[in-house]
């Protein structure tokens, strides 16, 4: 089911609930049927079969196969060798495995223990264990979301949604349907998922999945699957299943020949064992395991744990790497590097409109500003800015605001200046231009263009001034008739450190590609800094295109990247 995609009243009819919540007897019925809201792990296999899992292995097999023979033609010092070379490579397996099987614990700890429902019409706290489809959830700023949520009702609502996007950003929720159906969880703004947390704002909703069947589920049901060989295993027993062909062909036609020839059969069974231990590789496996085991080591120091040993070796077979952009490649500190007005008074009104239009907060020490990292850079600029007045602040009192809005796209607060009233909006440029603006938009076009061609983000601010306020603050009545005061340009600087894993990845052979959700001029911007785009041959791909171009090559459906922008330092 595509809840993202439906209206809200058939959400509430599919998970057969209504915004008064569901009854007790309803409630405990939906329980038995769909089970507790919980994380629900395979039964964990004992420390011993995890070890003697680590014989099952083709080569290993064939060893042990070597070290009977051995044996039994009475050469016990090579069977004894062979043992050792075996039991070695299975404990050094063992403890790499047993160490790494606490994935899914973590998972299970990432759940909350109460919430607050709606029941019997009535608001109530109960385990969140036993949240089912169809229960109005109640959440607000430091919540952990204990379900999948589809929203109904939101007020200035905000999520942070890295355990499951990566994405460093809260993202703004909203309640209207998503049209698109094939989309991730980071374009499902109306919906909210189990394990995230909301950081801004308050709202309600719908649960329409608990426990497996949530998100987080569906990553924990993905860690317990079994898993495919990797590269090396696929040579490995490729390798071993030729190996022992080989050697069964060779042992035959010496023995074959020998008995032909006359010889005494014993003495030819003899021979050819003993030519069939000779060829085989004993200590291949322990040369392996222990290289594997080297490598674990140095990834433990990077705070890289490896639950399986061979996926060292499928690390080491890496010819791209995908990288998230924000907090990843960049610092996530962002910062005004410029701004823009038409004159130098509109320009003393625009760090006027930045100093005023926020709602971050200061801290006791009244020097450290907290808030969303934008609107802390914007004030942080302004506030270093020569036309800035500290007196501001205390002569323009804010009156009444607008939130920010995902819909609108922007926001906006009203303050008192001179007996007026003056009203400052800041948001993305078309956003603010559809609000009634008589100015030549192309200018300002131009000049965000340019801004993002330098890897910035543009914020666009406006005002206007009223007599008095009216009966109602809003949107379709504040925002319009507003005047341009300019942009401001913010940008998210890279990492040094960045740019040299990019280089190193260079020099390895490795195709870094830097995914984000930015204007493609500005992912273009940031990935030449750091090194992924280095000549004009080299180019951006956005969402659309690469679906184009999967659907064109795979014949299948990939809306899924409809809106990622993908800098890929290839021709093609």
């Amino acid at each position: 089911m595509h809840w993202h995609s439906i209206s809200i009243n058939d959400a509430l009819k599919e998970t057969g609930s209504s915004e008064q919540g569901l009854s007790s007897e309803i409630a405990k019925e939906k329980l038995a049927e769909h089970g507790r809201n919980e994380l629900v792990a395979k039964k964990k296999k004992p420390p011993l079969v995890i070890f003697l899992r680590q014989f099952f292995d083709v080569m290993i097999l064939v060893l042990a196969a070597a070290a009977i023979i051995s044996a039994v033609v009475g050469e016990i010092s090579d069977a004894f060798v062979i043992i050792i070379i075996i039991i070695l490579n299975a404990v050094v397996g063992f403890v790499q495995e047993y160490r790494a099987e606490k994935a899914m614990e973590a998972l299970q700890k990432m759940s909350v223990p109460v919430a607050d429902v709606v029941r019997d019409n009535k608001t109530i706290e109960i385990p969140s264990s036993e949240i089912v489809p169809g229960d109005i959830v109640l959440l607000e700023a430091g919540n952990m979301v204990p379900a999948d949520i589809r929203l109904f009702e939101v007020h200035s609502l905000k999520a942070d949604e890295a355990s499951l996007t990566g994405e460093s950003h809260a993202v703004d929720k909203t309640t209207a349907p998503v049209k698109e159906e094939d989309i991730p969880p980071g374009d499902k703004t109306n919906m909210l998922f189990k394990g995230t947390v909301i950081t801004n704002g308050r709202g309600k909703g719908v649960a329409v999945a608990t426990g497996m069947k949530t998100e987080l589920g569906k990553i924990a049901g993905m860690l317990q699957e079994k898993e495919s060989p990797t590269p090396l295993q696929k040579r490995m027993a490729d390798f071993s299943k030729k190996l022992t062909i080989i050697i069964i062909v060779i042992c035959a036609v010496i023995f074959g020949t020998g008995w032909l020839r006359g010889e005494d059969a014993t003495r030819m069974l003899l021979t050819a064992i003993s030519v069939a231990v000779a060829a085989i590789p004993e200590a291949l496996p322990a040369v392996i395991t222990i290289s594997l085991a080297l490598g674990a080591k140095r990834l433990i120091k990077e705070n890289v744990l490896i639950r399986k040993l061979h996926a060292v070796e499928t690390l080491g077979s890496v010819t791209y790497i995908c990288s998230d952009k924000t907090g990843t490649l960049t610092k996530n500190q962002m910062t005004v590097k410029d701004i823009w007005s038409p004159d130098e008074n509109e320009r003393k009104e625009l760090i006027k409109a930045m100093s005023l239009n926020h709602d971050v907060k200061k801290k006791e020490d009244k020097q450290e500003l907290t808030g969303d990292p934008t609107e802390v850079a914007l004030v942080t600029y302004a506030r270093e800015h020569n036309h800035f007045e500290e007196s501001w602040e205390v002569e323009h009192p804010r009156e009444d605001e607008l939130p920010f809005d995902a819909d609108r796209k922007a926001m906006t607060t009203i303050h008192k200046v001179n007996g007026k009233y003056q009203v400052i909006t800041k948001g993305a440029l078309e956003a603010i231009a559809g609000m009634g603006i008589s100015a030549d938009i192309a200018i300002w076009k131009e000049q965000e263009e340019r801004m993002a061609q330098g890897g910035m983000r543009v914020i666009a601010f406006a005002t206007k001034y009223l007599n008095e306020l009216p009966a109602e603050i809003k949107p379709e009545i504040i925002e319009k008739e507003l005047e341009f005061l300019g942009l401001a340009g913010l940008i998210d600087p890279p990492r040094e450190e960045a740019k040299e894993a990019i280089k190193e990845c260079k020099t390895a052979g490795i195709i870094p590609v830097m995914i984000t959700g930015d204007h493609p001029l500005t992912a273009a911007a940031i990935a030449r800094e750091l090194g992924i785009l280095e000549n004009k041959e080299q180019k951006v791909m956005t969402g659309t295109e690469l679906s184009a171009s999967l659907k064109k090559r795979f014949k299948t459906k990939w809306n899924r990247y409809a809106y990622m922008p993908v800098c890929h330092p290839s021709k093609n």
